[in-house]
């Protein structure tokens, strides 16, 4: 795809820049929250809406870097990211609730099995039928994670969209009540959350030969701020957890 040395067109980066390990905020401002989690923590490159700090945990390399909003940037910084050496993807960031279990107001957010793919970036990959799904070691390793860290995540399906407006203001949109009919067939079906991301990852890491899930707060929180640094914790202790058994059995 490139060479070596050679920067990538969108994120500014080249090999030996970032680790295996990425975490994926979908806000450039929220990369340098979550580089304070990491050691030492280097800002390597900052192009359009990809902002990428690295630093280690438990001594391996560990990246983050925005994806800024929607699939099809998310498919790139991803295209581009794994170009440079990351195999592994933990989405984090805010989402709405769609099923009765995640009304329960204590919950934080929900980690991310897979995704329905309600978008159009992905079916420029492969036909409708390709399932969205998240790897199952990234999904154990965020779920023991926020265990461990004694945190309320539920799992789930993810209704990935590319519009915000007609759905959150259906009445804003021509086709606004379609979107409302939709958002009763994804909660009849017991899809978790909405957002407008994880597909693509998902997508894109499982072409590729990578590993991707998704960790996210609930928007209309109390307390959205605390909840999302609630993710981003988690998702580090899950890279931790992640680091840990593929030194045991690689």
């Amino acid at each position: 795809m490139y060479l070596d040395n050679e920067l990538m067109y969108h994120v500014k980066l080249k090999k030996g820049d970032v680790g295996k390990y990425v975490l994926l905020p979908g806000d450039p401002f929220r990369t340098d929250i979550i580089a304070k989690y990491l050691n030492d923590p280097v800002l390597v490159a900052h192009n359009r809406e990809h902002k990428t700090w690295t630093g280690t945990l438990l001594g391996e390399k560990v990246t983050v870097t925005s994806t800024g909003m929607g699939c099809p940037s998310a498919a790139i910084a991803v295209e581009e990211l794994i170009a440079c050496g990351a195999d592994t993807f933990i989405r984090v960031g805010t989402a709405g609730r769609i099923n009765e279990r995640s009304q329960d107001k204590n919950m934080i957010g929900g980690i991310i099995t897979g995704a329905v793919r309600d978008e159009g970036t992905t079916k420029q990959y492969v036909p409708a039928e390709y399932p969205a799904i998240a790897d199952r070691n990234v999904v154990n390793a965020l779920s023991k994670a926020a265990e461990k860290l004694n945190l309320n995540f539920d799992e789930g399906i993810s209704y990935t969209k590319d519009s915000f407006y007609s759905h959150v203001f259906p009445e804003m949109s021509p086709l606004g009540e379609e979107a409302k009919d939709k958002q009763l067939v994804w909660a009849k079906a017991n899809v978790l959350l909405t957002e407008m991301e994880a597909a693509a990852i998902l997508v894109v890491s499982a072409i590729r030969g990578c590993r991707a899930s998704g960790i996210m707060a609930f928007s209309d929180a109390e307390d959205v701020v605390s909840c999302v640094d609630l993710c981003c914790r988690t998702a580090c202790e899950a890279i931790k957890i992640l680091i840990e058994s593929d030194k045991k059995f690689n």
